[in-house]
């Protein structure tokens, strides 16, 4: 008998009386020195919170929680282009914060992994991504060049985003560990479900109802004198019909919906807009960096208002009130 089959004997004797775990183990490791580390779960953030984002769990002994490279940036508020993260860490504003010897291996050296059956008709494909828990590091990291300063006014949305997601997973994770002592096995709709709230209640934290910039160029337009307490009654028909109205005609009646919940809440002192869905903050601001920005280009209000039926449409009853 030759030695290769002695071997190949030997070893189909030692794997019969190896205890099941230890095969499992052994499996493992032959899978991954074939394909190298795995991926055995995939998920997107899409259907849940809008944002086009991979998510992975691997193989690996720790059971790695990833973000894909390209949606880590997106998550952010960053563009989804695959190199917007690389690009916005190497700023002049924010690469001093991380710099440092634990994090910048980790960004420089993204974990490669492979996504697929392995089969011949699909074979595996090479996936690069982040270690999830590596997004609060770059969040705290935003958060301080933003408290030192740092940070140009164009990274300011990012800094925002860093925000809501510090603060929303440090309450999903607190209660995801007392969950965790006390023996309740939650379900994924629930995860979920908890995440989006927390999300919600971070983001209005941080939302203003409308930038400064657009009450300076109403003042301006419509040459409104400025009061020294409070903002002119005559903003109140601009917002109504120059914001909310369009919004309602064009985004599933988001005006009526969100007066419904404020006719129904217990808190009707908040404003308007903190009743907004998640899809409809966004849409405002959409809408209201559209406004200001045709604001900023126009030299009086009639140039105003015709660059704003242009934008947005017809509106019958648009300017029925003479300002």
């Amino acid at each position: 008998m030759s030695e290769d089959v002695r071997g190949q004997a030997g070893g189909i004797a030692r794997n019969k009386v190896l205890p099941a775990e230890q095969k499992q183990a052994i499996a493992r490791k032959a899978a991954r020195a074939r394909w190298g580390i795995r991926a055995t779960h995939k998920g997107t953030f899409l259907k849940d919170f809008g944002v086009d984002v991979d998510c992975y769990v691997l193989s690996d002994e720790a059971k790695t929680p990833v973000i894909s490279q390209r949606g880590m940036g997106a998550v952010l508020g960053l563009s989804e282009r695959g190199n917007a993260l690389p690009r916005f860490l190497s700023t002049r504003s924010m690469a001093p914060y991380f710099a440092g010897a634990e994090m910048q291996p980790k960004l420089e050296n993204p974990l490669k992994f492979q996504w697929g059956t392995g089969g011949a008709d699909q074979p595996p494909s090479e996936v690069n991504g982040y270690d999830a828990a590596l997004l609060i590091d770059i969040c705290k990291a935003v958060i301080q060049a933003e408290a030192d300063g740092n940070l140009l006014p164009s990274q300011r949305k990012v800094a925002q985003q860093a925000h809501i997601i510090m603060g929303a997973s440090a309450k999903q994770g607190i209660r995801d560990l007392v969950y965790a002592l006390s023996g309740y096995d939650q379900t994924k709709e629930e995860v979920v479900a908890a995440f989006k709230f927390y999300v919600r209640e971070e983001a209005r934290d941080y939302e203003r109802e409308f930038p400064e910039g657009l009450y300076e160029q109403w003042y301006r337009l419509y040459q409104i004198p400025k009061p020294e307490r409070n903002r002119p009654w005559k903003f109140k028909h601009l917002t109504v019909d120059q914001i909310y109205r369009p919004l309602a005609k064009s985004n599933g009646k988001i005006l009526e919906l969100t007066q419904l919940s404020r006719v129904h809440s217990s808190e009707r002192y908040k404003k308007l807009h903190q009743f907004l869905s998640d899809i409809g903050v966004k849409a405002l601001r959409s809408h209201l960096g559209q406004l200001l920005g045709i604001a900023r280009i126009s030299r009086n209000k009639e140039e105003y208002e015709d660059h704003f039926e242009t934008l947005f449409g017809e509106q019958p009853d648009l300017f029925k009130h003479r300002y």
